[in-house]
């Protein structure tokens, strides 16, 4: 049952955008729905991914955790990364590509970055039921960011799924596998 809501919300997410689009007759470039890029954004990208998880990195391994990078099994590594993907697309999609639009049809774009996440943070302790969930604030700010540096999602999903690779070695596992 729990696969399958899953799988459910996780299909509203990523359509419900271009549904919206589609319904009002709205333009999805609007919204950053396309994924364009060229090759100077996927390196501006990647370098600010690096950048982050580099500042990142000191604060995980001084955190409590039992043992750090966290090992684990190749096949619970590849489950744990198409889950990651999937959920960098769905939730850039929805937050950075619908939420955060919407928003900023009314207000500043900071302003629209900040209560996206604040939605968007509280999201993750379905997942994980743990306050530390709650810091995935921070490096939505830069998803929000990057969405509005670009005017599209794509460049947040890569961030996002960086920064998901980044957690399996560095957070506990939301699910098991």
């Amino acid at each position: 049952m729990g696969s399958f809501v899953s799988l459910a919300a996780g299909v509203v997410l990523l359509y419900w955008p271009y549904v919206w689009c589609w319904y009002r007759k709205e333009d999805e470039d609007d919204y950053g729905l396309r994924w364009d890029y060229d090759k100077r954004t996927i390196l501006q990208t990647l370098l600010v991914s690096a950048i982050i998880l580099a500042l990142l990195t000191p604060a995980a391994l001084w955190w409590p955790w039992d043992e750090l990078p966290h090992r684990r099994g190749a096949l619970v590594v590849l489950k744990m990364l198409g889950s990651g993907l999937a959920a960098a697309i769905i939730e850039e999609t929805f937050f950075r590509g619908w939420v955060q639009p919407m928003f900023r049809k009314v207000m500043p774009a900071a302003a629209a970055i900040v209560l996206t996440n604040c939605i968007f943070a509280p999201i993750h302790l379905i997942a994980i039921p743990n306050p530390v969930s709650l810091t995935v604030f921070f490096p939505g700010l830069v998803m929000g960011a990057l969405r509005e540096k670009y005017g599209n999602v794509l460049p947040g999903m890569i961030f996002h799924f960086i920064g998901n690779i980044w957690a399996i070695w560095f957070f506990p596992a939301p699910i098991n596998f």
